[in-house]
């Protein structure tokens, strides 16, 4: 447990100016970081800015914003200090996102994401009950930093805040069953050293997986978790609602 951990909304153009270098820390000097001044407006105009501090040193930072919907929240960034990596403090800003969001009455939370990514897909998936239904091929174009390299191609997560699996999951007490479950698509154990040491592989990688997942969407499968201890995505038919709860 982090001791004096304190999850906020970011306060003034100081502490947004903050997250620019942050965000350079985590993705790399060569990836431009979110601009502060289009994140103070966008935050006065309904969207979430927040971060995790322990004293006056930012951890983790999250940014999501309104979209063409008032019940869907795009989440844009979520990122965690190379050096606080491992104490679950992207998960507990999901979670504030969850409750800031329900407060104001938005239900659906989207974000995309790298496939590849293991620890980005045992949060988004396995832990906090996103699902997904959509692919993107080289989503982002040529990137620089540390997604230098390979098509920038993700994943669309669809956190529906209300569904029953997410809740149960927010009160620690979901359990997986595989019931119906038709498929399993695996991916690397370790994206980022492919990226670093055999770039050759990383991309064929990426190309498997893309015709693999691309395949199950148009099937009408979609990613309903994800194993964490093989690292590999759970698809089943898409069921399109969830037994919803109150909140």
């Amino acid at each position: 447990m982090i001791e004096h951990l304190v999850l906020r909304e970011l306060d003034g153009v100081d502490e947004l100016k903050r997250s620019e270098a942050f965000q350079r820390e985590v993705w790399g000097a060569d990836d431009p970081p979110d601009n502060s001044d289009l994140m103070l407006a966008i935050q006065h105009e309904g969207g979430l800015v927040a971060g995790a501090f322990v004293g006056g040193r930012m951890l983790g930072f999250l940014f999501g914003f309104p979209t063409s919907d008032p019940q869907i929240q795009h989440s844009h960034r979520l990122a965690v200090h190379p050096d606080s990596q491992g104490m679950g403090l992207g998960q507990k800003l999901k979670w504030y996102q969850r409750d800031w969001c329900l407060k104001r009455g938005i239900s659906m939370v989207r974000w995309t994401y790298d496939p590849l990514r293991r620890i980005n897909a045992g949060l988004n998936i396995s832990r906090l009950g996103a699902t997904v239904q959509t692919y993107f091929e080289d989503y982002y174009g040529e990137m620089e930093g540390i997604n230098a390299g390979v098509p920038s191609d993700r994943l669309l997560a669809e956190w529906d805040l209300n569904a029953r699996s997410v809740a149960l999951r927010a009160a620690n007490e979901y359990q997986r069953t595989e019931t119906g479950v038709t498929e399993r698509i695996a991916i690397p154990s370790d994206f980022a050293a492919l990226l670093r040491d055999d770039m050759e592989r990383a991309v064929s990688e990426r190309l498997r997986a893309r015709t693999a997942l691309r395949n199950a969407f148009d099937r009408g499968l979609r990613i309903t978790d994800f194993d964490t201890e093989t690292a590999e995505y759970i698809l089943a038919p898409y069921v399109p609602f969830d037994l919803a709860i109150d909140v």
